[in-house]
């Protein structure tokens, strides 16, 4: 039986349909009972008061000897107590288990502006194909991306004869959870996994990501579809929730989970926290890891051409089991004099980084500040350097003040 089955988030959801199995093995798919009828020779684990069983199908795992009780009586339940069993039960034990990992959270509010933008005009495009891009498939594409960059984020721990260990998967699975509603009305989380997503363009990504959704709340996931996971990401923002620190489950690396989206003095704005195991992951390198997924979101290097022309079939890497059409894109048109505005392929990358360099005047613009009487120069900082962000004076003063939904003296950004 493989250990990731009943260790992770899919825990109760697995454990209710290995209890429907107990019941009527041809109750479950071919694959499953493949793994069930394999995993009794394996001693399954079981949570006592699960369901009916039959005697002696499964050997459950030898408990130690029992403890002398104290002396004093157990105070009663209290009313209103309910024993918890069955699959629940199985996700009380994860959970508790769960706080043996050791953790740490680090926690970024991201602008926004840029990522709304983007989304609305690929969907624009894809508008006659049915198809749409959601804020979660590109925030999940970049996490890809920036996990590239840190590979460290889907490391694991594991201790091995006794000593610590360092595993490295050597890819990146990652994993959805979604929430879904089974047959009894209630709600479970499970975490299908999308492998090699390193391998992926945007495309094969978002195919991929459809995929296993799909197949998550249609209640036909594998055994397969929850293997090879090395990090997670959560999306508790689309109930509302600002920020959250999900628990860690062991094996796991990092969690990544995200906000809602809420205004703040007229911007966008979104947490995404990164949950880590402390033993194999230390802040700087999850701080390092976030950043790099705020500058992919604000459209640095080229992320949005990028995922432009994976969904029209232009990237290196496109699939087409992946690749979602899109219109043809218009015939191309002299380029047009500097005071005009900005040339189509470039006036969103353009705005981008403006909106990059508003938020470090934000940040850091202080740094710049002459404030000292004496006249010694300020400190400054790199991230106020407009050349570094693709910017020259030209470009900045065809740049709308109004695009930016700021103040700014005149009516460009020069």
């Amino acid at each position: 039986m493989s250990e990731f089955v009943f260790g992770t988030h899919n825990a109760a959801f697995v454990q209710a349909m290995y209890e429907d199995y107990l019941r009527d093995p041809a109750s479950v798919g071919p694959e499953w009972r493949e793994l069930f009828d394999n995993g009794k020779l394996g001693e399954l684990p079981i949570i006592q008061g699960a369901g009916s069983r039959e005697q002696g199908a499964v050997k459950a795992p030898a408990s130690p000897a029992p403890v002398a009780p104290a002396p004093s009586s157990p105070l009663p339940a209290p009313p209103g107590a309910t024993p918890i069993t069955g699959p629940a039960a199985r996700l009380v034990a994860n959970m508790t288990d769960s706080l043996t990992v050791p953790t740490a959270t680090s926690f970024r509010d991201i602008s926004a502006t840029t990522l709304d933008a983007r989304r609305k005009a690929l969907n624009a495009q894809l508008a006659a194909s049915g198809k749409k891009v959601s804020f979660t498939h590109l925030i999940g594409y970049g996490i890809v991306q920036a996990a590239k960059r840190f590979p460290v984020m889907t490391h694991a721990f594991q201790e091995i004869d006794g000593k610590p260990h360092r595993v490295d998967p050597g890819g990146i699975g990652l994993g959805l959870a979604v929430d879904v509603e089974k047959k009894d009305g209630s709600r479970a989380l499970v975490v299908p996994v999308i492998k090699h997503a390193e391998t992926m363009d945007f495309a094969a990504f978002h195919a991929a990501y459809e995929a296993v959704v799909e197949k998550a709340r249609t209640n036909r996931l594998m055994p397969d579809d929850f293997a090879g996971g090395t990090m997670q990401l959560t999306n508790p923002g689309t109930l509302g929730t600002v920020a959250s620190v999900p628990r860690l489950m062991k094996g796991q690396g990092s969690i990544i989970a995200t906000g809602t989206i809420r205004e703040i003095a007229d911007a966008q704005i979104i947490t995404i926290t990164s949950t880590y195991d402390h033993r194999i992951i230390q802040g700087a390198e999850s701080g390092m890891f976030l950043r790099t997924l705020d500058h992919l979101l604000q459209g640095e290097e080229r992320f949005y051409e990028g995922v432009t022309e994976s969904l029209e079939g232009k990237g290196a890497g496109s699939r087409e089991q992946g690749a979602v059409k899109a219109p043809a894109p218009p015939a191309p048109v002299a380029a047009p004099a500097p005071s005009s505005p900005l040339p189509a392929p470039d006036d969103l990358k353009y705005v981008a980084a403006a909106y990059a360099l508003v938020r470090a005047h934000r940040n850091f613009g202080h740094l710049a500040a002459h404030l000292d009487p004496l006249g010694s120069e300020p400190p400054g900082d790199p991230s106020l350097d407009i050349g570094r962000l693709g910017l020259t004076p030209e470009i900045m003063a065809r740049i709308p003040a109004e695009v930016l939904r700021i103040y700014v003296p005149g009516q460009t950004l020069a």
